[in-house]
């Protein structure tokens, strides 16, 4: 995290906000485009879990680089063989993983009907889990997260949002500006389910400033107080 904050990646208040945030058991969602840099910023918010905790990591892929972790298990998913058999999917993995007694759940990507699986681990209490998604905005991660449900179970459109507005309370949306900088852009809280819609406020929200040398200038600015405090006050942070 301090690289990032170097790299004017992410300020001072932001990840000394979203530290207390992932150490206090808030569940966050990473969303942003191709090489936004999200596997790059799970792996420093990882840094904030407590080391007590026992923490399980599913991925397609190995990337995730969780360090001074001692309970910690990596499950990775296998492709079929040249049989077609022997498969293991990240819905399999989630599965499993709930029976192997998380404090935490961290996915590496969703990315199809896994999202399913995700929602029902975040909802039954494994607080503290961190995921990331494909998304151009916080609002496009949660019409993601509707549609990829959607591929694995047929349920009422309400109950997936249920499902979501209850599972997810932090979404950390990163983007790559035009000079190739990697950005936390926005920092929203999912407030809950009303009226057909998932309600959602921004925290924080990345403003340009104009340009420097080729380089985007700009600050965060803080828009909104984080709503649901419960967590953060039974964790002492307040």
């Amino acid at each position: 995290m301090r690289q990032l904050i170097s790299w004017n990646s992410v300020s001072d208040e932001v990840s000394g906000f979203l530290a207390r945030l992932v150490a206090a058991g808030y569940n966050i969602f990473i969303s942003g485009g191709t090489g936004s840099g999200k596997t790059t910023f799970l792996n420093a918010l990882s840094q904030y879990i407590p080391k007590t905790e026992r923490i399980i990591t599913i991925e397609d892929n190995a990337e995730l680089r969780i360090q001074d972790v001692p309970n910690l298990v990596r499950l990775e998913a296998r492709n079929a063989n040249v049989e077609g058999t022997g498969a293991v999917t990240i819905r399999d993995l989630i599965k499993s993983a709930l029976r192997m007694r998380p404090d935490r759940i961290i996915v590496g990507e969703v990315r199809s009907a896994e999202a399913i699986d995700m929602l029902q681990a975040l909802n039954t209490g494994h607080d503290g889990s961190l995921s990331t998604g494909h998304a151009n905005s916080p609002e496009d991660m949660l019409s993601r997260l509707e549609t990829m449900v959607l591929m694995g179970m047929d349920l009422p459109l309400p109950a997936i949002q249920r499902q979501i507005a209850s599972g997810v309370d932090i979404i950390v949306h990163l983007g790559r500006l035009r000079d190739r900088s990697r950005k936390v852009l926005e920092v929203a809280e999912i407030l809950g389910y009303q009226k057909g819609e998932i309600l959602m406020q921004t925290l924080y929200k990345y403003v340009e400033m104009g340009e420097r040398s080729g380089k985007i200038q700009g600050e965060w600015k803080k828009e909104k107080e984080l709503v649901h405090k419960g967590k953060l006050l039974a964790a002492g942070y307040i």
